[in-house]
């Protein structure tokens, strides 16, 4: 059995985690799941899974947790701390599910415990890539990507013969304004952009789709992934969502990982690799999809593309910057105090006004992220 503990498990990531490993049971044993506010549904899913230990970020939850945990021999812990001790806890493979920043700090615990990481918070190796790869160098850590655009590269990408790579590929749906005029725009809700055609995500990760930001930082993470140039990345628009991204080889060759829109699929292959493990995931049905189409993205639509490869060509601090200030702007477009392209122009003006500048530790990641978060609330 591996053991196997999960960062964020009441997020999206982390219940699809979850409902993986409840169905194979005989496949793994749970060290440590860490949550926040949904205090009911992580202690369900610590007993259900009879985890050795179960966390909330979120101190003044420790009393609840802990009431309704009871009688059950499972530990109980609370603060941002504890879940870096979480992620310290001697485990096989751990899934990093936590949204946003607030996963730098027990990701880079994970990483230099030197275990198996599932990677599903992109925003890591945004705000600190190059620390972040550092560490796992030092500690031969494995990442293996979740997301599922990434975990596709990673299936098809050949890391003994990378000088035959010309590039990698990175499709994207679209969203849910692909075909919406400025105008339009200009006037959509935080229900409808959170209302994603093809995959069930959280708040945050659907707004970023919705402005196509995601890909942006996708991009940025790619690089970081995979041993390749920053000019070596595209980005194409793949309304279905079967084919989650390419690698194109210099033969001509061009190699897809397809599959239904399910994040099982990857999450599965994060907590099996090398092996693989069975999901409930829905066949994949070329016959009934009948014909898979690609676009160009639009850059005057959707600026995050272009703010997103300025960011990784200016490295140093930018990226970390570009994210910072896209979480600032998507939390008060969900709270109803921007509109949507103001998000576009929070994170444009943030970029212009914070000074870029080279990350040597953690706490420089951490004293930017703060700077830039400060500078993008006072233009939202």
């Amino acid at each position: 059995m591996k053991k196997v503990s999960v960062l964020g498990s009441t997020g999206s990531i982390g219940k699809s985690t979850v409902d993986l490993i409840k169905h194979n049971p005989d496949d793994f044993e749970v060290v440590a799941l860490t949550g926040n506010q949904n205090i009911e549904l992580l202690a369900a899913q610590a007993i259900d899974l009879s985890a050795q230990l179960v966390v909330t970020a979120d101190t003044k939850k420790y009393k609840e947790l802990k009431n309704l945990i009871g009688s059950h021999s499972i530990e109980v812990a609370a603060g941002r701390d504890c879940v870096i001790e979480a992620a310290q806890r001697s485990s096989d493979v751990i899934i990093a599910g936590i949204v946003g920043a607030a996963a730098l700090e027990p990701t880079l615990a994970a990483v230099r415990r030197g275990t198996v990481i599932g990677l599903a918070n992109k925003e890591s190796l945004v705000c600190a890539g190059d620390l972040v790869t550092a560490e796992v160098k030092k500690s031969g850590a494995t990442i293996i990507p979740v997301d599922s655009e990434h975990n596709a590269i990673f299936q098809v990408f050949d890391f003994n013969d990378v000088h035959h790579i010309e590039k990698i590929i990175l499709t994207a749906s679209g969203g849910p304004f692909r075909n919406s005029t400025i105008e339009q725009m200009a006037s959509v809700t935080p229900d409808q952009a959170v209302a994603h055609p093809n995959w069930s995500m959280g708040a945050k990760i659907s707004v970023d789709s919705a402005t196509m930001m995601n890909k942006g930082l996708e991009m940025i993470e790619a690089f970081h992934l995979f041993p390749i140039n920053k000019d070596q990345i595209d980005v194409v628009v793949h309304p279905q969502s079967v084919v989650h991204s390419m690698v194109s080889y210099v033969d001509g060759s061009v190699l897809a990982q397809m599959g239904t829109p399910d994040m099982r699929t990857p999450i599965s292959y994060a907590l099996a690799w090398p092996h693989r493990l069975p999901t409930r995931s829905a066949p994949l049905d070329l016959i009934g999809i009948g014909s898979l189409n690609f676009e160009a993205p639009d850059p005057i639509r959707f600026p995050s593309l272009r703010l997103a490869r300025e960011a990784l060509q200016t490295g140093g601090s930018a990226p970390t910057v570009l994210n910072a200030a896209n979480e600032v702007a998507v939390s008060q477009f969900l709270k109803g105090k921007i509109g949507f392209l103001d998000i576009f122009n929070v994170v444009e003006k943030t970029l212009g006004k914070v000074s870029h500048s080279t990350l040597e530790a953690l706490s420089d990641v951490l004293s930017l992220d703060e700077d830039a978060r400060k500078t993008a609330a006072s233009l939202a």
